[in-house]
């Protein structure tokens, strides 16, 4: 093959065009937070849609988690310690960033809302 034959050679211009798209992480962020959480606990509601910025793409979530019993508000506050810190094990991604954006409390129940970012990890 001469150099000239190189150049002819169609390639890809886009290194990753054509890879599969990691599957959404949120089901095994989740399982994880409901691990995290103690039981009784159960997620209310939970949303994920793609995000991206000029040099990543991932998937931003908003996530409703219940706790229920009677140690639901020592369990929240266990749960939210050091929660931004936390390590996660996702497929193909990672989390960037989660926090807690409210929640409220009634007899025997703690309701969390936290929203979270994950990358693509490459």
């Amino acid at each position: 093959m001469t150099s000239m034959d190189h150049l002819r050679q169609s390639r890809n211009p886009v290194a990753n065009e054509g890879m599969r798209r990691s599957a959404d992480p949120l089901p095994r962020l989740l399982a994880q937070l409901i691990e995290r959480a103690g039981e009784p606990a159960s997620i209310e509601r939970a949303t994920s849609r793609p995000w991206a910025s000029a040099l990543f793409q991932g998937r931003r979530h908003v996530i409703a988690l219940r706790m229920t019993g009677p140690d639901a508000k020592e369990r929240r506050a266990r749960f939210a310690l050091g929660l931004e810190d936390a390590e996660w094990t996702l497929t193909r991604h990672f989390v960037a960033d989660i926090k807690i954006d409210g929640g409220r409390s009634a007899a025997d129940q703690e309701w969390i809302e936290l929203s979270a970012l994950t990358i693509e990890d490459w």
